[in-house]
């Protein structure tokens, strides 16, 4: 997001003295060469897959025994994007709160026009979901408009930012706890629950080894959340396992600099989200898939950029106000309006696809660069 060379350098040389975790496994990697990159990306990617299951079946246990919105846990458990946060905290902490600002809105761009976009493209599925929370997902990226027209991101915008995060996601959790049709009634497993807030679980969800040890328990529903922040976790350094082994391969293969180095970074950057939207549609689930849809496009642009405001100003940079901003309001208003419909079919992932690829190549070409998101 940087228009100068200096700023493009600065953040190489950030990225080459990661530390934390994530930059100790990167440095272990490193010392075997591209062929310990591609053991620690088939690892990643296989624990990811699991974790990714795992808080599908967990998840969906722990609504139906504690009577609660799976749309709202899946919200709260795969909305936040904590990993984006850190690496918001560590790039502003060295003086690249640009890059932490790109990396942020890069995450809203490519959760819609990849993530919806695939899981559209995979299995087209029916959605039933409020229209207030249609329009507080469009108008999420249109928050950050005046802020950006005031040249100079501050603390004070930071916490403002922050408020609207808590106010945003407080309401949709507080009306969804409220209601008394759950988001999705429409779906196999809307369908299944009755009345009485009980339910029978459908063919996608049915039968795992853990219920032989969760289900009848009297605090099932408590268990069923736990296991879900520990499949959570798992997911978080599958995630990281992936990013370090990317970079290596990326670096030893020396596509650091070309079209083709950044795509492939952004794909696998992105890969715990793709999962996380494109199995539960897939299974049966969507209150899954569009809950960390919805989740993390509003959290990156309020959350995640608020807590970068609030260690440093940020001057913004006209490519941010012409193009990026734009491009993310633009695709996310695209995606509420295919939501509102009902329906997300298979050609709106298309489009929303073709808009992901065409904001690239204009951002390479016209730009000079893209913030990578994941």
């Amino acid at each position: 997001m940087d228009d100068t060379d200096e700023g493009a350098s600065d953040v190489d040389q950030e990225s080459n003295e990661e530390g934390g975790l994530e930059g100790a496994v990167e440095r272990i990697v490193e010392g075997h060469g591209i062929l310990g990159g591609v053991i620690v990306l088939v690892i990643g990617g296989a624990v990811l897959t699991v974790c990714v299951e795992k808080l599908i079946s967990y998840l969906t246990r722990a609504a139906l025994g504690l009577k609660l919105s799976l749309f709202a846990l899946a919200i709260v458990f795969t909305g936040f994007e904590f990993d984006d946060t850190i690496l918001a905290l560590v790039l502003s902490a060295g003086n690249l709160e640009t890059a932490a600002l790109g990396t942020a809105l890069g995450t809203g761009l490519a959760i819609v026009g990849a993530t919806l976009a695939l899981a559209a493209i995979v299995r087209p599925f029916p959605v039933d979901i409020p229209s207030d929370y249609v329009v507080l997902f469009a108008l999420a990226p249109v928050l950050l408009l005046p802020f950006v027209l005031a040249g100079t991101l501050t603390f004070v915008h930071g916490l403002l930012l922050l408020g609207a995060f808590v106010l945003i996601f407080g309401y949709i959790i507080r009306r969804e706890f409220q209601r008394e049709t759950p988001v999705f009634r429409n779906t196999e497993l809307g369908e299944e629950i009755r009345a009485d807030g009980g339910a029978t679980l459908p063919a996608p969800i049915s039968q795992i080894a853990e219920d032989r040890f969760v289900a009848d328990r009297p605090a099932a529903g408590v268990l069923w959340l736990l296991l879900a922040f520990l499949s959570l976790v798992g997911i978080v350094f599958a995630s990281m396992f992936l990013e370090a082994g990317s970079e290596v391969v990326i670096d030893g293969l020396g596509l650091e600099e070309t079209v083709f180095g950044a795509t492939v970074l952004t794909v696998i950057l992105t890969f715990e989200d793709v999962m996380l939207t494109i199995e539960p549609v897939r299974r049966g689930v969507p209150e899954i898939g569009v809950g960390n849809v919805i989740g993390s496009v509003l959290f990156s642009v309020t959350g995640n950029v608020g807590v970068i405001m609030l260690f440093s100003d940020l001057e913004i940079s006209q490519s941010v106000l012409r193009f990026h901003l734009p491009s993310v309001i633009l695709v996310t208003i695209l995606a509420a309006y295919f939501l509102y419909q009902g329906e997300v079919r298979r050609w709106h992932g298309y489009l929303l696809g073709a808009c992901y690829v065409s904001y690239w190549l204009i951002a390479l070409v016209v730009f000079g660069g893209v913030p990578i998101g994941g």
